[in-house]
């Protein structure tokens, strides 16, 4: 059966509420550009605020965009790989390996890129060795995968603490806010946004799929659907926007967690929206939760995971206590 035209139209309105953010953070910042020098800027123009506006605002602003969107998109399909509504991008330990690299090469001085690389590098491996370790014997289950990322998290916790700990002081201040969320460090986000697009395209012939699995494996399997293939595509995938997301923008949290709640409360559970919906869902909500970051103490600026998790703490009581009343 279709989706309703009336679930439909929330992605256009997503999308809208996307663009509107994109624009406000163009043009907010130390220096307020109206909308002719923010058009000025996109159309090519070499006026200073065009500069800042080009090379500066716009990188970030789509950095978060990405983030966002795949921090989301991959927390809506841990949701469903584990039927746990309490599972995020964050669960299966990903984001700790990427800690792990990202702090490694900032502690050693390294430049930017090659932190960006090391954190990359560290949650692919933590992603392998989850993967690995619950696969033991050459099956697994939702609870083997998530008590072992749980410990694999665990462990990759306690070597930030120790990295931390040990650091020179001259760079602590720098870890710490890559471990709290900064999206002013990606220089180049736009291969990310279309890993995203990528991403939602890929999981569209699978939806219908994932609709099934949603309601239980033995029923998946018992209509046909390829269940052990198609965990291990979820969980690649998921991991692979966690990766991602994480080696740009740093550990932002309860994007993935609260922001497929929201949509399901908004449009429903059908996968064929709800992943897209997501995706641009998240990617707004970031986008303005950087915005805030650097506005609510300028010309001092926040790190965006401080704003999302002030942000999500009271959402997420507000549908714990609603879905038990």
């Amino acid at each position: 059966m279709p989706p309703r035209a009336s679930v439909l139209l929330a992605l256009p309105a997503l999308l809208l509420a996307g663009l509107a953010a994109l624009a406000w953070a163009l043009a907010s910042g130390e220096t307020h550009a109206d909308w002719s020098s923010v058009a000025d800027a996109l159309a090519g123009g070499t006026a200073f605020d065009a500069a800042v506006i080009r090379e500066l605002r716009l990188p970030r602003a789509v950095a978060a965009y990405a983030g966002g969107g795949m921090l989301a998109v991959a927390g809506a399909l841990m949701q469903v790989l584990l039927r746990n509504p309490l599972a995020d991008p964050y669960v299966l330990g990903v984001s700790g390996g990427a800690a792990v690299g990202a702090l490694g090469a900032l502690s050693l001085g390294l430049s930017a890129l090659s932190a960006d690389a090391c954190a990359f590098a560290g949650a692919l491996a933590a992603m392998l060795l989850v993967f690995g370790l619950a696969r033991g014997d050459g099956s697994w289950t939702q609870t083997r995968l998530l008590l072992t990322g749980v410990i694999v998290a665990a462990g990759c916790g306690a070597v930030v603490t120790l990295m931390l700990s040990m650091a020179h002081d001259a760079r602590v201040h720098s870890m710490l806010f890559w471990l709290m969320g900064d999206a002013s460090a990606a220089g180049r986000p736009w291969p990310a946004l279309v890993l995203l697009a990528l991403a939602v395209l890929a999981c569209l012939p699978l939806a219908r799929d994932l609709n099934v699995l949603a309601r239980g494996a033995l029923g998946a399997r018992a209509l046909g659907v390829a269940v052990e293939r198609l965990r291990l595509v979820i969980y690649l995938l998921a991991s692979l926007l966690t990766a991602v997301a994480v080696t740009m923008i740093g550990t932002v949290g309860f994007v993935g967690l609260i922001v497929p709640h929201l949509v399901r409360l908004a449009i429903g559970n059908d996968q064929r929206v709800l992943l897209p919906a997501s995706a641009l869902a998240g990617g707004a909500l970031l986008v303005l939760a950087d915005t805030a970051a650097r506005l609510v103490l300028s010309p001092l600026q926040l790190p965006v995971g401080v704003l999302t998790a002030l942000i999500g703490v009271p959402v997420f009581l507000f549908l714990l206590a609603r879905h038990y009343r």
